[in-house]
């Protein structure tokens, strides 16, 4: 089943973190269960749509109502929610922040 792993983390901290992605992300590389994944660049960078009777608008950042904000993602391949929910727990931001997981749905 494939899942993403979504991280939500104090922006401020991710930096002190880099050496614990980097083992954690190697390690799901060599177990296969990686499928990809990537650090997003800050929330100010940010540009939300909405469509709202048929009209268009755009505004800057992403507005979430929350301290920690989506700092990036690692999509996984595994056998059952299980082994999702164990991978999140070792991603280093579980520890400060939190780390969402969601099923891709199937198209």
């Amino acid at each position: 089943m494939k899942y993403v792993l979504l991280i939500h983390d104090d922006p401020n901290r991710s930096e002190d973190l880099t050496p614990e992605y980097m083992t954690f992300t190697q390690s799901i590389l060599e177990s296969g269960e990686m499928l990809g994944g990537d650090k997003l660049e800050g929330a100010e960078t940010a540009t939300s749509v909405r469509v709202r009777d048929g009209r268009t608008t755009t505004t800057d950042g992403p507005f979430v109502e929350t301290k920690e904000v989506l700092g990036g993602y690692y999509v996984v391949d595994v056998k059952d929610l299980d082994r999702a929910l164990e991978l999140a727990a070792q991603i280093p931001s579980a520890r400060y922040g939190g780390v969402e997981v969601r099923p891709i749905a199937v198209m």
